[in-house]
């Protein structure tokens, strides 16, 4: 590839976090459209628990996939495919007629955004060659990923007030327009020396694991534990997770390489990311409802009591990575943890007229846990592993926050289900308190594992692995 000049370098930059920008804030505004989906589609809580999972789960599962398929056919036409489908998934859920078709399309969207931000990053790696540039432009992804959040929310309840909830949908498609033709004149084709080989048995494995293990979770309380339905899902699952264990260890470039949970670390940073994930989605849940089904709130207004949320995680993220790069991944986790539980316990109590400040200030200290946890899952998971590994280990740790998001919804959308009585304006209270308690118990388990997995003990079985995994090579340094 010829040198690129700084100007175009940075204007791919910005190519790259327009697809950032509308996959980040699809998320928020989607849990902020729940509750107007709820009534205009008649939508059930396991129906907006789908809304919600049908799209983390396609792209918890094709997130690895997409990165192999695009160092093999091309980065950028891979991105570009990516925003197509994106697009394209975007304007079907706007023309949704039922809740069913608002699901399918959901997934369609998770298709196209599986080879957006995980082929973006490799396009900025492969483009920002100087290091200290590229610790810049990965800075400006980061705070990208924070205004996504901050203005998902508040443009997603404008526009549900203005229209409806289809106009949530209508944004991303001339963003993705647009940074589709830009990709097309301005970003150059790039490919990795050596791509890794499709895996295709084990990505159908993968795939099997998180939709039977989610189906599971969230039909238990309509259906029942006991069920032909719950049952079939959870055998599913189970058997494609002994597959995939047995299977993986035998293929020259498996889908995932289990040797890389030989780390303490690396497992600990998998279980931290769908921990934190898992407990930040069902947060967003569980208020989202709150705010507009019991407070009445309008959505415009639901998103902007969410701002703080935004806020201290845009705040308080570069923080964390500084922490990181001094002192290393420690004490940022243990921070997070405390905050984390600390704000779920703060909301056990809460009733139908909670006073505003109590509920934007356990938004603060909950929001400031999560902002303090991102960094160091990524330092975490690649610390002691070969450099040749590492993007291997940061892709298995992003997919774990999606599998952590994909789970926490369905997780804290089932005990709500479950405890519900009556509609979501008069039970939520009452059914929401034993989710506060769950959301808080996810953050004690951040806690604790950052204690576990940040020693010295666990980063030797990190220097143990990298040698395991590649003989030879220089292993990322370790904290």
């Amino acid at each position: 590839m010829p040198e690129l000049t700084r100007r175009r370098r940075f204007l791919i930059l910005g190519i790259c976090c327009m697809s950032l920008l509308i996959v980040g804030m699809d998320n928020t505004i989607v849990n902020i459209a729940l509750s107007s989906i709820h009534t205009d589609l008649h939508a059930s809580l396991t129906d907006l628990q789908w809304t919600i999972d049908a799209y983390t789960v396609v792209l918890a599962s094709l997130l690895m996939l997409a990165g192999s398929t695009a160092d093999r056919l091309g980065r950028r036409r891979v991105f570009q495919i990516g925003l197509a489908v994106f697009v394209l998934g975007s304007l079907l859920c706007s023309l949704a007629p039922t809740l069913g078709w608002l699901i399918a399309f959901r997934a369609v969207q998770a298709v196209g955004g599986a080879m957006l931000n995980p082929v973006a990053m490799s396009i900025i790696t492969n483009v920002f060659t100087d290091p200290k540039e590229r610790a810049q432009a990965i800075g400006v992804w980061g705070g990208v990923v924070g205004l996504s959040i901050g203005v998902g929310p508040v443009v997603g309840g404008a526009l549900i007030d203005a229209v409806d909830w289809r106009a949530i949908f209508w944004i991303n498609i001339p963003i993705g327009l647009a940074a589709l033709v830009l990709t097309a004149l301005f970003v150059p084709e790039s490919r990795a020396p050596r791509a890794r080989r499709p895996d295709p048995v084990g990505q159908l494995l993968v795939i099997a694991v998180l939709a039977g293990l989610t189906f599971a979770i969230i039909e238990s309380p309509r259906t029942g534990w006991t069920s032909p339905e719950t049952l079939t899902a959870a055998v599913v699952a189970a058997a494609a997770l002994v597959a995939l264990l047995r299977y993986e260890p035998r293929r020259t470039d498996p889908l995932l390489d289990l040797r890389f949970f030989r780390s303490v670390p690396f497992s600990g940073a998998t279980v931290i990311a769908v921990c934190s994930f898992g407990a930040y989605a069902g947060f967003l849940f569980l208020n989202t409802l709150y705010l507009q089904e019991v407070r009445g709130l309008r959505p415009l207004v639901a998103g902007l009591c969410t701002l703080p949320i935004a806020v201290m995680t845009l705040v308080l993220a570069p923080v964390s990575g500084r922490i990181v790069g001094s002192r290393g991944p420690r004490v940022p986790l243990l921070l997070a943890g405390v905050l984390l539980c600390a704000g779920a316990l703060t909301l056990v109590p809460l009733s139908a007229d909670e006073s505003y400040l109590r509920l934007i200030a356990s938004y603060v200290v909950f929001s400031a846990g999560f902002g303090l946890v991102n960094a160091p899952i990524t330092n975490t998971a690649v610390s002691g592993m070969p450099r040749e590994q590492a993007g291997t280990a940061a892709a298995v740790a992003s997919t774990s926050r999606q599998v952590g998001s994909a789970l926490g919804v369905a997780i804290i959308g089932s005990v709500l289900a479950a405890g519900l009585s009556g509609s979501l304006s008069t039970g939520f209270v009452a059914a929401a308190r034993p989710a506060w308690w769950l959301i808080a118990a996810m953050g004690l388990a951040v806690l604790v594992l950052g204690a576990a997995t940040t020693g010295r003990r666990a980063n030797a079985s990190a220097g143990r692995t990298a040698e395991l995994v590649d003989p030879g090579l220089e292993p990322v340094a370790a904290d």
